[in-house]
């Protein structure tokens, strides 16, 4: 096997990942990348675990697929077919592979085909991870960037494999590296789903040309959405799944943090974009209504929750929805995105989606959206929802239920307000008009 730290160019590597979508610190000097531990495929493909180092002293973990060939370096060969079948046959082998340190363990349930199709292709419009498709049969989720701990991804599919949650794509197969300073989650294998089409593309497609159908769609996503939450609350016995009591320091560090990006943000709206006009000057009074919401919205029970849902992270098949990603938002620090919450978390964060949605019609597609279409597509997803929820995960009572569930979407009106300011300047009338609507709701 090569020895990395001595065959690369470590000039040329730092060069090569910085450049890469998938690299999460683009706003950071990159000083230094270290390969702390590898491990070489039949494919000659080495999987090498590296650190990058920063200025700053910190540094990130990141998971590279490194091979040689005619005497040069590939830095990326995991698009390659034989190193990505050879990745596979690892992975369905079950077999370990010993490293310096420690070593890569490879699982295989039982549930994998041994077998796949010889089509092997990439899947194209990620941005933090690199999955592979083979033969329409399994796909297989690198995790580039990794932090020490189980992926939440492994761990939400590994519980709702084993329970047979039907709307969701199978657990097949992971990996993950075991040493003495760390434990991680590299990548898993999943069923792959042919025919679907994902949640974001069908509500472009649909709004204007069929909105019907794709109300009564968004409604089976309600009612899938709540059988979701249900599943994730029924293992009283398992730490990390046990339904838990909300304690009153949850909404109280909750209305803080939401205080805090408010204030932080609202300092900085330009006054003399009208744009922002509906919300400038009124920082105070998104504050109170916060407050006020925050002294009803409490109870039901904080369980394990999607952490990162909408219309992208779902697919409408010919057997019904499929629900995809379940590794949070991946800004947030591994133990945040494993922290339970109130279900109504993941609700809210779909409700905004469908405001995003609504406005992308227009501003992608320069169609006409059916007027009311956003507050329509909302009504059909709570109203569904709210038939199958387990009524004890939600605070009692329609105040309190609206008041948490309002508190929320301010949480993510406030971010993609932020987001919208520093990336999409165009798009910021979306969560402006979000805001409105919370400041005007009675």
């Amino acid at each position: 096997m090569p020895d990395l730290t001595r065959e690369l160019d470590a000039e040329q590597l730092r060069d090569w990942l910085s450049q890469q979508r998938w690299y999460a610190s683009k706003t950071r000097e990159l000083t230094g990348i270290d390969i702390f531990e590898q491990a070489e495929l039949e494919s000659g493909l080495v999987l090498a675990l590296a650190q990058a180092w920063f200025a700053t002293g910190t540094h990130d973990l990141y998971q590279l697929p490194i091979a040689f060939a005619d005497g040069e370096v590939v830095f990326d060969a995991l698009p390659e077919p034989p190193h990505a079948r050879a990745l596979l046959a690892q992975i369905q082998s079950g077999e370990d592979l010993p490293t310096a340190e420690g070593r890569f363990n490879f699982r295989n349930p039982g549930t994998m085909p041994l077998t796949v199709a010889p089509d092997v292709h990439p899947v194209g419009k990620e941005q933090t991870n690199s999955s592979i498709v083979f033969g329409n049969q399994v796909v297989v989720k690198v995790f580039r960037k990794f932090e020490p701990g189980i992926n939440p991804e492994l761990e939400m599919l590994r519980f709702l494999t084993a329970r047979a949650y039907p709307n969701i794509a199978p657990l097949e197969g992971w990996y993950e590296y075991e040493g003495p300073e760390l434990s991680a989650t590299l990548g898993v294998a999943q069923e792959f789903v042919p025919d679907a089409i994902d949640g974001w593309t069908l509500a472009l497609d649909g709004i204007p040309t069929n909105p019907g159908r794709f109300l009564d769609r968004i409604a089976e996503l309600g009612a899938t959405t709540a059988e979701l939450h249900n599943v994730l609350a029924t293992d009283p016995d398992d730490p990390a799944f046990s339904p838990e009591e909300p304690s009153v320091e949850a909404i109280s560090l909750l209305r803080a943090t939401i205080d805090e990006e408010i204030e932080q943000i609202f300092l900085r709206l330009p006054e003399d974009d009208e744009r922002l006009a509906p919300i400038v000057g009124r920082g105070q009074q998104v504050r109170e209504r916060l407050a006020t919401r925050s002294q009803i919205g409490t109870g039901g029970k904080q369980i394990r929750i999607h952490g990162d849902f909408h219309l992208g992270q779902t697919m409408d098949s010919p057997h019904g929805w499929v629900i995809l990603d379940f590794e949070g938002e991946p800004a947030r620090p591994l133990p945040e995105r494993r922290r339970k919450r109130s279900p109504l978390r993941d609700v809210a964060s779909m409700l905004r989606s469908f405001a995003y949605a609504t406005s992308a019609v227009s501003l992608q597609r320069g169609l006409p959206v059916p007027p009311e279409f956003e507050q329509r597509a909302r009504e059909h997803f709570l109203e569904r929802y709210f038939e199958e929820i387990e009524r004890a995960l939600l605070p009692p009572g329609e105040a309190a239920i609206t008041s948490l569930l309002g508190i929320y979407e301010l949480e993510k009106a406030i971010y993609e307000l932020r987001y919208e300011l520093d990336n999409r300047p165009d798009w910021v009338q979306i969560p402006v008009a979000g805001i409105v609507r919370l400041l005007e709701e009675t």
